[in-house]
């Protein structure tokens, strides 16, 4: 049977490509090599039957934020999105935790002498958010709203290090701001990573930080039934390894990191395309954990226990060093940790008392090391008596990691790295991110703008793209 496009990987890009192009009422099909799709959406029963947890993203700002998303009925293919009354607590020691709230008046109160300038930044950012958002989770090209980008840009195009001593004087904003700009993966040093904590906080504020009733497998399973209904049709435990056991289409996208495309593409491209997707950079990996727990985690703070995500790494100071190791190529003894409890606000995830526990902490790319003491340590500091709940651990290093999903290069979960090098460049220098030097063959994976996260829009552009140039469609 011949399609009109064809699509490698059911990863939130795949899917969300395939719903585009599907809607515009093009014969789609996607190839996934796992038993199910999801790629970072995935859950399982990682522990203990009576267990769910999630494989890899597990709390979806990002997801409950993106235009595109927001534009779908999820809502009536199952998805329930659960906003605990905390979005993030950042414990600190001897005082109480930092809190990042749907509530601005909640966080402020938390701040300390940093209150003031917090409100003064993010309040103007947040009234014009909505028009901010899409010229954010895009590629490169003049904005919608300028005006509303160039708020967002003035404080973005710095480093989380600058911004937070230019702006902030008490350890608490400074702390947590430290640990929203090192999901970035990157040294806080590093120019852009200011960006990435005031998207995540501007995130917080304004959708909160919620997750799926029943797993993050519930995302992908209502994006699957929502192209389903339009007409797509999905291939599941197919991997593919070149093109030619594919069935005729107009097009082909790859849901794919650029090693992935190049293994299954690389002979129609031209050696020089070849050579650049060879030196795309990868990022530092993660080593992630997964817990069966008799209890909730004991943490001492009543406001953690509010919260579906910690991040636990102290001070601004302590998780900047943590970071500058992992991009040395090391592994830090003090990790910093993006932890979820997902149970404490969803019965499904346990059996009646029991409860689950997520967390991972940044490495060096492609280690093997077993991180399960450091970053129980660094719980332990907040939750004494941590350990002692364990009914049983499930751990992935970065080569389990790659070896889970081939797109995780060395562990990488954002799709290569981040920085103003590669962010709107990703994942070669063109006009057009989406394309290749085959008029057929475009790449819709998180390796694109707006690059990684639980989004959706690489694919969401991608398809455009693909409507536009393939099917001489508008958009």
């Amino acid at each position: 049977m011949r399609y009109d496009a064809v699509i490698i990987g059911s990863g939130p890009n795949g899917l969300s490509a395939g719903i585009m192009l599907a809607r515009a009422g093009l014969s789609v099909i996607i190839y996934e090599a796992g038993d199910t799709v999801g790629g970072g959406m995935r859950s399982a029963k990682l522990t203990d039957p009576d267990f769910v947890h999630d494989v890899c993203s597990a709390i979806h700002p990002l997801a409950a934020s993106s235009p595109f998303f927001k534009s779908l009925p999820l809502e009536e293919f199952g998805l329930q999105w659960i906003n605990p009354p905390v979005a993030l607590a950042h414990p600190l020691e001897e005082e109480p935790p930092v809190l990042l709230s749907l509530s601005m008046d909640r966080t402020l109160s938390s701040l300390g002498g940093d209150a003031k300038i917090y409100h003064k930044i993010m309040q103007p950012l947040i009234r014009k958010w909505s028009r901010t958002l899409p010229d954010i989770l895009g590629p490169l090209k003049y904005p919608e709203h300028p005006v509303c980008l160039l708020g967002f840009a003035l404080y973005g195009l710095q480093s989380a290090a600058g911004f937070t001593f230019r702006n902030f004087r008490g350890k608490r904003a400074k702390a947590l701001f430290a640990g929203l700009a090192a999901h970035s993966m990157l040294p806080l040093e590093t120019r852009f990573t200011a960006a990435v904590g005031l998207l995540l906080s501007l995130t917080g504020h304004t959708a909160g930080w919620p997750f799926p009733r029943g797993g993050s497998q519930k995302l992908a399973d209502a994006l699957t039934a929502y192209f389903k209904s339009l007409g797509g049709h999905i291939v599941t435990a197919r991997p593919v390894t070149s093109l030619e056991e594919l069935p005729p289409s107009d097009a082909v996208l790859f849901d794919t990191s650029p090693r992935g495309m190049l293994e299954i593409a690389g002979n129609h491209f031209p050696s020089s395309y070849r050579s650049r997707l060879r030196n795309f950079r990868y990022g530092p990996g993660v080593f992630k954990i997964d817990w069966a727990l008799k209890n909730p985690i004991p943490f001492e703070s009543a406001d953690c226990r509010e919260a579906g995500t910690l991040h636990i790494g102290g001070t601004m100071e302590e998780i900047s060093e943590a970071e500058e190791v992992v991009w040395r190529g090391e592994l830090p003894e003090k990790p910093f940790i993006i932890l979820a409890q997902q149970s404490r606000f969803d019965d499904t995830r346990a059996p009646a008392g029991k409860h689950t526990a997520w967390a991972y902490c940044h490495v060096s790319s492609g280690s093997d090391f077993d991180m399960t003491g450091r970053i129980e340590t660094q719980i332990e500091r907040f939750a004494p008596g941590f350990s002692k709940l364990v009914i049983r651990r499930h751990v992935m290093t970065s080569v389990d990691m790659e070896r889970y999903n081939a797109n995780y290069v060395g562990g990488d979960i954002n799709g290569g790295v981040q920085d103003w090098r590669q962010l709107y460049t990703r994942p070669v220098a063109r006009l057009n991110p989406y394309t290749t030097p085959d008029p057929q063959i475009f790449i819709c994976s998180s390796s694109t703008p707006p690059g990684g996260g639980v989004h959706g829009m690489c694919g969401y552009h991608a398809a455009r793209v693909v409507k536009r140039k393939v099917f001489g469609m508008k958009n």
